[in-house]
């Protein structure tokens, strides 16, 4: 079975595993249809999609008659004004083949020039209240990719009351100090406010050496063995404040991290500890850190 932690003041239960449906960019609908079929048999009730991921939220679209009422349905936007997260959010409904979803995010916030267009007046952001006030979608939450995100994050929890972010996190870049300190400041402001954290990355071992190298669909390299799942998923489950991750982009990943998830039974701070002393064995996957 997998654990359900509380997301935030949204107070849904969701597992600690969030289908990550980065993983249904470019397969078949037969391939998403056994996808989605295994994640729902595993007990995962969180789905994560974006208008942005290829075919993913079409692929999506036909099983949402089944199983819309089971499960928390998050999708994103990429536009920058009014008018464009307008559009993307009425194609995302369209596409899903919905009334309304759960969440909608403001996708891949990694910088404050990002931030400030997004929040200006009509910014992205305006079209994200007035769609809330329409029912079309109930909550609204950030992401966002990079060594900056915490702290872009967080200054968005500043200006707006976001009801989820969701933020990178796993062994290696918390092993660096600079994005230790920023992470937790934003877990501080985060358990402040309530707000549903779920994180990104959790396997990610660094970047492949070249285009010809990968054997994934995910842009950055994975871990793909057992151990280390085991102890990638077991880092992040350990941090309480994180109520879940997203899986991670390749649909042949998933079995190995629904186990590491169910198998879960805790981590020492030892453990913890041990483990980010390997982390310079391996790199981040947005690069090297500049600080």
């Amino acid at each position: 079975m997998l654990e359900q932690r509380r997301f935030g003041r949204i107070g849904h239960m969701s597992t600690v595993v969030i289908y990550g449906a980065a993983s249904l960019s470019n397969v078949t609908q037969a391939q998403a249809d056994e996808s989605m079929d295994y994640a729902l048999k595993a007990g995962i009730n969180h789905f994560d999609v974006a208008s942005s991921y290829g075919v993913a939220e079409e692929r999506m679209g036909p099983w949402m008659k089944q199983i819309r009422r089971q499960i928390f349905l998050a999708t994103k936007t990429d536009g920058l004004t009014r008018d464009e997260v307008w559009r993307e959010i009425e194609q995302s409904l369209r596409r899903l083949q919905v009334d309304s979803v759960d969440l909608e995010q403001l996708h891949e916030v990694n910088s404050l020039d990002k931030l400030d267009q997004l929040t200006a007046k009509q910014g992205g952001l305006q079209a994200l209240i007035e769609a809330k006030e329409q029912g079309l979608i109930h909550h609204i939450g950030i992401t966002g990719h990079g060594h900056d995100a915490p702290t872009v994050h967080l200054e968005a929890l500043h200006r707006f009351p976001f009801d989820s972010v969701l933020t990178p996190f796993n062994f290696v870049l918390y092993a660096n100090p600079a994005y230790r300190q920023a992470f937790d400041a934003l877990v501080v402001e985060i358990q402040k406010q309530d707000v549903g954290l779920r994180t990104i990355k959790a396997v990610a071992r660094g970047l492949w050496a070249n285009s010809e190298d990968k054997e994934y669909a995910t842009w950055y390299r994975p871990f793909d063995d057992d151990e280390h799942i085991q102890q990638c998923v077991s880092f992040v489950l350990s941090h309480p404040a994180i109520t879940g991750f997203a899986s991670a982009g390749d649909i042949r990943l998933l079995p190995q991290i629904v186990k590491a998830a169910e198998n879960y039974r805790g981590m020492s701070t030892e453990e913890k500890d041990q483990l980010m002393q390997t982390a310079d064995q391996f790199a981040s996957p947005f690069g090297a850190f500049s600080h």
